[in-house]
Order: C-alpha cells, then sequence, then structure tokens
C-alpha cells in the first residue's frame, strides 16, 4: 500500500516539477561528483572547473529531452548570470576566479544558454540550443585539459596561449557533437557532414579568440547559429 501511494502521490506533481527535479537531481551528481574529485583525488583545481564546466552544459539536454518550457531555462540563466557578476564582486563563487587571469567566461556561459533557450525554443528547434551549448561545454572542457597535459606544440593568438594538440581536440569533439546531433533529428547525409565539418572548423576558431573568456558566448552561439543556417542553405 506505501508503494503504491507513493506511486499516485508521483502523478500528482506537476509535469514541470519533475522536469525541474530532474535538473536539479543531475546538477547535484555534478556537484558531488567535482568535489568528490577534489577531495579524494587530490585532482587540481583546473580539472574540477572542467567537470563542472562539461557536466552543466549537460543540462540542456535534459531541457531538450524533458521539454522544459523556455522561461525555465531562461529564468536559471538570468539568476545564473547575476549571481555569477557579483561574484566577481563578492566571494559567492570563489572557484570562477581561479584561473589565474581575468576572466569572465562564467558569466558568458550562463548567458549564452539562456539566449540560445530564447531563440531557438522559440523557433521549436532545441536541438540547435544543445548543438551550441554541448560543443561548448565538450569541446572547450576537453581541448583546455588535452592542452594542458599533452599540448607541445604550442602557438600565440590575440596575446593568448594555446596548442594544436588542444585545437585539434576542440575541432573533433565539435564535429562529433555536431553530426550526432543532427543525425539524431534529420537523419544520415552528406548534408550533415559537411555542416558538421563547417561548424566544426568555425567554433575551432571561435575557441581561439578567448580573451576574458568571450568564447564562452561565441563558440555556442557562433556554433548553433551556423548550424541552424547551414541547415536551412543546404537542405532548404
Amino acid at each position: 500500500m506505501l508503494l503504491l501511494s507513493l506511486f499516485f502521490g508521483l502523478e500528482l506533481i506537476p509535469p514541470l516539477g519533475l522536469q525541474l527535479a530532474s535538473v536539479a537531481a543531475w546538477l547535484s551528481l555534478v556537484m558531488l561528483t567535482a568535489w568528490g574529485v577534489s577531495r579524494f583525488a587530490q585532482a587540481d583545481s583546473e580539472i574540477v572547473r572542467k567537470i563542472v564546466h562539461i557536466g552543466t552544459g549537460n543540462v540542456i539536454l535534459l531541457a531538450w529531452w524533458l521539454h522544459i518550457p523556455a522561461i525555465a531555462g531562461i529564468t536559471a540563466s538570468i539568476l545564473a548570470s547575476a549571481v555569477t557578476l557579483l561574484s566577481y564582486r563578492f566571494p559567492i563563487l570563489p572557484g570562477i576566479n581561479s584561473v589565474g587571469r581575468l576572466s569572465f567566461g562564467t558569466f558568458f556561459y550562463s548567458m549564452s544558454i539562456g539566449v540560445l533557450v530564447a531563440w531557438f525554443w522559440y523557433l521549436q528547434q532545441p536541438h540547435y540550443a544543445a548543438l551550441g551549448i554541448l560543443i561548448m561545454s565538450w569541446g572547450d572542457g576537453l581541448a583546455a585539459l588535452v592542452g594542458q597535459r599533452f599540448g607541445k606544440h604550442k602557438y600565440y593568438l590575440f596575446g593568448g596561449q594555446k596548442s594544436w594538440e588542444g585545437s585539434l581536440t576542440m575541432a573533433i569533439v565539435s564535429f562529433l557533437i555536431c553530426s550526432l546531433i543532427l543525425m539524431s533529428v534529420q537523419g544520415n547525409s552528406w548534408q550533415v557532414w559537411v555542416i558538421s565539418v563547417v561548424v566544426a572548423l568555425a567554433a575551432t576558431g571561435l575557441e581561439t579568440i578567448s580573451f576574458v573568456g568571450i568564447d564562452n558566448l561565441t563558440v555556442p552561439l557562433g556554433s548553433a547559429a551556423l548550424a541552424f543556417v547551414l541547415t536551412k542553405f543546404i537542405s532548404g
């Protein structure tokens, strides 16, 4: 009887409540993982930051798959952006200032999610928002880790240091994400492969221009917009 009452009780929970609970559960798991890695694996702060960076980006998949309303994503983005800005002044989230340089990357990251949700939820094509955010979270996150650990061949652009190993990682991951998402919606076609190559190269180029963390805005918006335009142009 207890199990039955719990089951029927779940039916009374509004769908939005279940959707937001799923997001909260995922974010809690990400934070717990980051804390565990920091506490027990003695990992450096950059690895912990990238776990959070990549993990939080996957929230866009939940928003897409669970059909979370745009207003929820936009509101969360505004709140996160406001908290992030305050953290540059007050020690609310001290971890965002641990990169060793002036960076507004976390603010741009939060803002880009809100912009993409508002844009592509309105067009009823949320997969483009997922494409842009995942290219930023996975592509940039893995590129930074690979570049720091294996980046032997350096180059400098706009005063910033990059590695060819990191940039290659960014290109490969961006291509995989773009092709997988487009194929899941549009099917396998030569247009998807061409679009994925172009988007991957563009995202890699945008990621190299990363002063003050601006790539956290230009990469997701640029990737999503380019994939959307190219799809309309080539497939239309």
